[in-house]
């Protein structure tokens, strides 16, 4: 009997002693895993829940709550204007429907830049801001810069023509309006597409009294875009290169300029042919 109980007790304490061993070790393990998501927490800071897309959704689509799930971003890298509540995205469940203005990819969030307002389509109008108005410029390989030209860049207008309809000076080009916005790039408004080739047509976001400068800068001359940076503003100085002054000329150098010796012919006609023979000027 003392056998056995001598062995029941080893069995007992070796057991005890396994039990002993796994519990310090999942609490060891428990400890750890616990310090490491303070860790994690600590690097990511707090996370808030916003709603995104659950599938590709193509320009122009209707965004319904079917297409959007909640997602876990950083706080410290919410992107501005993102859905945090249902309500505010589908302001009457849904009823009014919302488009996408920009093509989104899977998980990509909903911002207020990427769908349009409830009841509003896609379209050029939707890139409209107040008081804005869109005017569309013919362009092409030169005055198109090449084809680079985008939907949401910003570009200079310089016009190019005869000033008061007289070339005595030549030709004159002035920045007429700076950082203007484009909305459109041939029949293109959405901004995640590049347009292919070289566009024809540009439409600019521009006020009404901009739209009549434009109008009639383009039915006395030439327009040429130029790309600027995003921040660019409007032009606050005037900018004007005459053929004069792109080569240095002067006022006075281009009144002093002789004047082409006049010279006059007697035309005399021989059968099918003209012939002009160089006489003296008649003087007054």
């Amino acid at each position: 009997m003392r056998a056995v109980f001598s062995l029941v007790l080893v069995v007992g304490v070796a057991l005890a002693g396994s039990a002993v061993y796994m519990t310090q070790k999942y609490f060891n393990q428990s400890q750890a895993e616990l310090a490491k998501e303070r860790d994690l927490r600590a690097k990511t800071g707090p996370l808030v829940q916003i709603f995104a897309v659950n599938k590709v959704k193509k320009y122009g689509e209707v965004l319904t709550k079917d297409d959007v799930q909640m997602i876990f971003v950083q706080q410290s890298a919410l992107p501005e204007h993102a859905f945090d509540k249902i309500e505010d995205l589908f302001p009457d469940d849904g009823k009014t429907p919302r488009y996408i203005s920009r093509q989104m990819e899977k998980f990509t969030p909903v911002l207020t830049e990427t769908v349009t307002e409830p009841g509003r389509p896609a379209g050029l109008s939707a890139s409209l801001e107040k008081g804005e108005s869109a005017f569309a410029v013919k362009v092409d390989m030169a005055s198109g810069v090449a084809g680079f030209v985008n939907v949401g860049d910003r570009v200079d207008v310089y016009w190019t023509g005869s000033a008061g309809g007289t070339t005595e000076q030549g030709e004159m080009t002035r920045l007429i309006e700076g950082g203007v916005r484009v909305v459109g790039v041939d029949q293109q408004a959405d901004n995640s597409v590049a347009s292919e080739g070289v566009a024809r047509t540009v439409t600019l976001a521009a006020s009404r009294e901009q739209v009549a400068r434009l109008t009639q800068a383009a039915a006395t001359g030439r327009l040429n875009l130029a790309i600027v940076g995003t921040d660019a503003t409007g032009a606050t100085s005037m900018i004007e290169v005459d053929s004069n002054g792109l080569l240095g000329i002067t006022p006075e150098q281009a009144a002093a300029a002789p004047e082409a010796p006049k010279v006059c012919t007697l035309k005399t006609r021989k059968g099918t042919e003209v012939v002009e023979t160089p006489i003296p000027c008649a003087t007054n």
